[in-house]
């Protein structure tokens, strides 16, 4: 005799489960609450998520269709998911992000130019941490680490405004003002 189903109870809904797909469940589930448990509200989290993967479910099967197979679960999941907890990244996922996250100057928020800043939004580093390294750096290099600044403030493009961002200070608006006015002026002597 083999098992071909299990009933399963998810939230308020019961629900006939393939072996495999309870399989897949059973593994989604436990990563769920595996990237939840330092959460405070992880049983609501996971209730509300059961709730959403036996909608999801309902929703693909046909009237006549009593289990639920790996083909509704599927995508279901791939509908609602992977859990993730807010302001922190996947690390399969920062490899992606970098990708599409170009290396630029940030304005906002920035104390010179935004080279610190950029740096710490692009390798998703403490801000304020890099400009304590930044400025050990410039006593440890004897003033090099200020050629090292200017150097990547003239190179590094900068970034768009963000809608409703730290608003930018004089000094990182004249220095902006400045490597523009330096990049023209190359610019011109190149052509």
């Amino acid at each position: 005799m083999q098992r071909i189903s299990v009933t399963a109870r998810l939230n308020r809904s019961t629900l006939q489960f393939e072996e495999t797909a309870y399989a897949r469940l059973e593994s989604y589930l436990a990563e769920a609450v595996r990237t939840l448990e330092a959460n405070p509200d992880q049983a609501e989290i996971l209730t509300d998520l059961e709730q959403a993967v036996a909608d999801q479910c309902t929703k693909r099967m046909r009237p006549d269709q009593g289990v639920v197979t790996l083909a509704e679960l599927q995508p279901a999941l791939e509908e609602i998911g992977s859990v993730q907890v807010p302001g922190v990244a996947e690390p399969a996922d920062r490899g992606a992000r970098d990708a599409t996250r170009p290396l630029q100057q940030v304005s906002e928020g920035a104390l010179i130019s935004g080279v610190c800043q950029g740096l710490a939004r692009y390798f998703e580093l403490n801000v304020t941490l890099l400009r304590i390294v930044a400025v050990l750096l410039l006593f440890v290099s004897g003033g090099t680490m200020i050629l090292v600044y200017l150097i990547l403030m003239l190179l590094l493009p900068y970034a768009p405004a963000e809608r409703g961002g730290a608003p930018v200070r004089k000094i990182p608006a004249k220095c902006r003002q400045f490597v523009e006015y330096v990049r023209s002026k190359f610019s011109a002597a190149t052509n």
